[in-house]
């Protein structure tokens, strides 16, 4: 064979891809005649499936995580020190805030305004160790609450990652709007209620800074975890465990398990502390549930009607104001600062 043979045939395949690429090229040019001239559309993007999701997830083991679990907790624990280094230099006044509502309940009785220290290592213990350790829990709480997401996080797809910033936000303000509350109502009207009990029958009180204080943070520590329950509904319905049509359908037991909660946490047995801690949880209920519903809204790109229900909610209120104004002007109310809020 000579070499312009072998030539020809070395170029036999070549050929067929050149011919090839001239038919696909000749079949593209019929479509393009066929839709007058134009490109052809691009191909739509292959849909994302649960598959490439999951590859969007850290993926650890379980040594892995108890380590990424100590870490967060040692980072947890180092910002309540640090927290409770600087509440050290108020202490002073952190007490005198801290047993004003034990002032008040006494002058309201007409005993006298103190409260008792009955071992030496009392006030050192209660004033400068644990005083300023619940003062650095409430100062804290972002920083643990960042630590608890960062831990959760590698769990979670992107798009819910997103959700970091509202969840710190939104936990840390429920946390230390729950301790204002039991600060200001829960805890003054019960422990007025408590002090009142024995009044008339012989009885003096003589309250220990000691128990003053573990019952002022057994409350105060308590209502502000449970002023955390929408975030814990939010965050279940994020996790796919709820959702608002089951907790609307079982918000009955829900309801329930709240009164008994109340119960056990309000430091009084009657109705008026039970309730008066136990209706500010059953909105909150209901609060957790309307924010699992707008997170079920977002995930099915639908959209919440912010402006009619903000006009219905402007036209109570403006309505509310005019029966007050109305009570005030002509049937001679006035405004207090003590429930009922609206006296002669």
């Amino acid at each position: 064979m000579s070499i312009s043979e072998e030539n020809q045939g070395a170029s036999a395949p070549g050929a067929g891809i050149v011919s090839g690429s001239v038919a696909k090229e000749s079949v593209l040019d019929k479509l393009r005649r066929r839709l007058g001239g134009s490109k052809l559309p691009p191909p739509p993007p292959p849909p994302q499936n649960e598959d490439d999701e999951e590859e969007e997830m850290l993926r650890m083991s379980f040594m892995e995580h108890l380590e990424e679990l100590r870490s967060r907790i040692l980072k947890s624990l180092a910002g309540v020190v640090v927290a409770a280094i600087l509440s050290l230099t108020f202490c002073n006044q952190l007490w005198t805030f801290v047993s004003r509502p034990a002032v008040e309940a006494l002058r309201t009785l007409h005993y006298e305004p103190t409260l008792v220290q009955i071992t030496p290592m009392e006030s050192f213990n209660v004033i400068w160790f644990k005083l300023p350790i619940l003062v650095a829990i409430f100062l804290s709480s972002p920083w643990i609450l960042y630590q608890v997401w960062a831990f959760i996080s590698p769990g979670l797809y992107r798009r819910e990652r997103r959700w970091a910033a509202p969840f710190i936000l939104s936990a840390a303000g429920l946390f230390v709007l729950g301790g204002i509350f039991a600060y200001f109502v829960v805890f003054r009207f019960g422990l007025t209620f408590l002090l009142s009990i024995g009044q008339g029958n012989y009885v003096r009180p003589m309250v220990s800074i000691s128990d003053y204080f573990n019952l002022f943070v057994n409350v105060v520590l308590g209502v502000g975890l449970v002023f955390e329950l929408p975030v814990l509904i939010f965050f279940l319905t994020l996790l796919r465990v709820l959702n608002p049509a089951f907790l609307l359908k079982h918000s009955r037991y829900a309801i329930l398990a709240i009164f008994i909660l109340a119960a056990v946490i309000t430091p009084t047995p009657d109705v008026f502390n039970l309730m008066l801690f136990a209706t500010p949880m059953c909105l909150l209920f209901y609060v957790g549930i309307f924010a699992s519903y707008l997170l079920v809204l977002h995930r099915e790109n639908r959209r919440f009607p912010w402006l009619k229900v903000i006009g219905i909610v402007t036209f109570v209120l403006l309505l509310l104001a005019f029966v007050i104004y109305l009570a005030i002007t002509r049937h001679g109310y006035k405004l207090v600062l003590n429930w009922p809020f609206l006296v002669r």
